[in-house]
């Protein structure tokens, strides 16, 4: 074999060396590559995201004179409750219209007429004379919502050149609505709506609240379960449980456990919870029950690499100075795992809000207007009211779609930062 000169053995170094650096550099720019179109993928579903949702967040409103005729709402003068809950509040809004727009005068016009205006007006009639009837006889001007309609033509700037067909309005509505803009009887206000009601057919009446509000009822039944069962599962797994091939198996079950799909959790709810226990299906309990099942195994898990995380020099020194086992466990390893243990809670918590499957098996997908006052009233969740609204038709329900995510990303948000605070706070390195 020949000797290379020392020439040609730096040449071939350097070769070397340049293909090397080459590769490194390419494998670098693969990476940024990836982070970059995993950036904008990301912003491209923020932006669609915010792009159509930020519009639920206002809402049309038409001002009208309403007067409250008692020979509509209660031509007795009883002023009985059921009586003043049982009038003809639309037809006090169909009246006022027709001052407004005396032209229409056949049936046709004034059905397109009265459609500018929400159905939920009435309701908003009924619960001003209910809760004074005092009104009867007055004439109040009032804001009530507009048809979703009517919401999506002056949020669109149909006005300005979009045609009528294309809006699903007739040309004499579109007129009127121009009209109303033009004497300030047609204003964009902040739609209170969608964080104080339930759901409803209408979107310009549905809301969030009660949806939140079963998320909220479900998230407590699973912090009160999962949380607790979790850290004393892995506190007697890591600390007191002997090792044997019994151990040793329900430790691969509990990480198989964590990778099972959320809705075999949801069968489970069902074929336990609903059928064998007789819980009431689309309740909140049951909902926290579910994901309880569901985010133990996570819990179990965050606790035990918390608790592994603490030194054996603290086990052995509380040991040494004559605290026993029960002592060292509470009084010094617990107390420098658990914010590792929250933080593992919490990403858990965070994981349940944003399930829907497991809820869709044990009923939770029903249709339910009134706001839970309970965990074993008939509730929603925010991931469900999301699945719901976007199957709906309607197209101002694309609005409330968006909106509604971009609540739900913000309370994840929250709860991540809350994790990540914690463990920043209170994490001691060793």
């Amino acid at each position: 074999m020949a000797t290379l000169t020392p020439a040609e053995t730096r040449r071939r170094v350097d070769a070397s060396l340049r293909r090397r650096y080459r590769t490194e550099k390419l494998f670098r720019l693969y990476g940024l590559v990836s982070v970059l179109v995993g950036v904008s993928f990301l912003l491209i579903l923020f932006t669609t995201i915010i792009g159509n949702g930020y519009g639920a967040f206002r809402q049309s409103f038409v001002r009208l004179e309403i007067q409250f005729d008692p020979a509509v709402i209660d031509p007795d003068g009883t002023r009985n409750a059921d009586i003043l809950a049982a009038a003809d509040y639309a037809q006090l809004i169909k009246t006022s219209l027709r001052q407004l727009f005396p032209e229409a005068e056949d049936r046709a016009s004034r059905r397109e007429l009265n459609a500018l205006v929400s159905s939920g007006g009435a309701y908003v009639l009924q619960k001003m004379v209910l809760s004074d009837p005092g009104l009867l006889g007055q004439t109040r001007d009032l804001w009530l919502p507009a048809d979703d309609e009517v919401d999506l033509l002056v949020k669109s700037d149909a006005l300005a050149g979009t045609t009528a067909g294309e809006q699903r309005l007739s040309e004499q509505q579109v007129a009127w609505i121009g009209k109303l803009q033009e004497a300030g009887r047609l204003e964009q206000r902040f739609n209170t709506t969608f964080f104080t009601s339930g759901d409803s057919r209408e979107p310009e009446l549905a809301g969030i609240w009660g949806a939140t509000k079963g998320s909220f009822y479900m998230l407590l039944v699973t912090l009160f379960l999962a949380f607790p069962l979790g850290v004393a599962a892995a506190i007697y797994l890591e600390e007191f449980a002997p090792r044997s091939w019994l151990v040793d198996v329900i430790e691969v079950n509990i990480n198989n456990l964590a990778a099972v799909p959320s809705i075999v959790f949801g069968l489970l709810g069902l074929a336990v919870f609903i059928n064998f226990f007789g819980l009431p299906r689309s309740a909140p309990l049951v909902g926290g029950l579910v994901l309880t099942l569901m985010t133990l195994p996570v819990v179990i898990i965050a606790s035990r690499a918390s608790i592994k995380s603490v030194p054996p020099s603290v086990r052995e020194a509380a040991l040494g100075v004559g605290a026993s086992k029960m002592q060292m466990v509470f009084h010094h390893v617990l107390p420098l795992a658990l914010p590792g243990m929250l933080t593992g809670a919490i990403i858990g918590m965070a994981r349940a809000l944003g399930e829907s499957a497991p809820l869709l098996m044990i009923g939770m997908v029903a249709f339910i207007v009134e706001v839970p006052s309970g965990p074993l009233s008939p509730a929603t969740a925010l991931p469900v009211q999301i699945y719901l609204w976007a199957d709906s038709p309607e197209r101002a329900f694309v609005e409330r779609t968006s909106a509604a995510i971009m609540v739900l990303l913000a309370f994840l948000l929250v709860m991540n930062a809350a994790a990540v605070w914690l463990r920043n706070r209170f994490e001691r390195r060793w």
